[in-house]
């Protein structure tokens, strides 16, 4: 139990240190996400202790997901009558993102000629993690793959997906929001929190859809390949 406690103290610690850094220096590179991944990463290597062994106190930290997004209910509400003025907009966005995710996907898995475990892993990365694994193990991808993925969908997602949003002169919380949450789900959708409240309500949505939308149409893709 002791055990447990000290690996989340550490990983509190190092991410209050890193969220202290990205707040001093606001680079996408230091990203708590990356950049507390990574040091936690680096620690396990240089001590060699194993991943499980870590996960006895990680897997604690791991349980708040659910409440996390739960919280994110809060910018929906407040925004309640944008996301209903909006909405139709807003679907078909996600639709639209929900499917290049998956076809994107695809793509990627033959470009590198991954096999076929790989590439139903790889389908999903765009939606959040439980759900992600549920519709990888639905599929016959790897559940655990399927998390990987969808860790890199998120930060990939959250490092470059401002700054080329801000290269292209996109700026409307809208059309921020939908390509956050829609493409990075729910690491999207803190970055979307930081742009603004707006943002992040919407963000919250195009997760939500997107997760929806990809527990359909990732089944159905996968029987039109087979």
């Amino acid at each position: 139990m002791e055990r447990a406690v000290g690996f989340i103290l550490l990983t509190l610690v190092v991410y209050e240190v890193m969220k202290k850094l990205y707040v001093r220096f606001y680079t996408p590179l230091l990203l708590p996400i990356v950049t507390t991944t990574g040091t936690l990463v680096a620690v396990l290597l240089w001590f060699q202790l194993p991943y499980q062994t870590y996960m006895e106190g990680g897997k604690w930290i791991g349980r708040l997901l659910g409440p996390a997004v739960v919280a994110l209910a809060f910018p929906l509400y407040h925004h309640r009558q944008t996301l209903k003025r909006q909405f139709w907009p807003i679907f078909q966005a996600v639709c639209a993102g929900a499917m290049i995710a998956i076809v994107s996907g695809a793509c990627f898995s033959v470009l590198f000629h991954l096999n076929k475990k790989v590439l139903f892993s790889l389908l999903p990365k765009s939606v959040t993690s439980p759900i992600a694994m549920d519709i990888a193990k639905e599929i016959g991808g790897i559940p655990a793959l399927a998390a990987v993925y969808v860790m890199i969908a998120g930060i990939f997602g959250a490092v470059f997906g401002p700054p080329l949003l801000r290269a292209l002169q996109i700026t409307h919380p809208l059309g921020v929001g939908i390509a956050l949450g829609s493409a990075s789900h729910g690491v999207g959708t803190a970055k979307a929190l930081e742009i603004g409240k707006e943002a992040a309500a919407i963000s919250s949505i195009a997760m939500t859809l997107s997760a929806i939308l990809a527990a359909f149409l990732c089944p159905l893709f996968v029987s039109v390949l087979l």
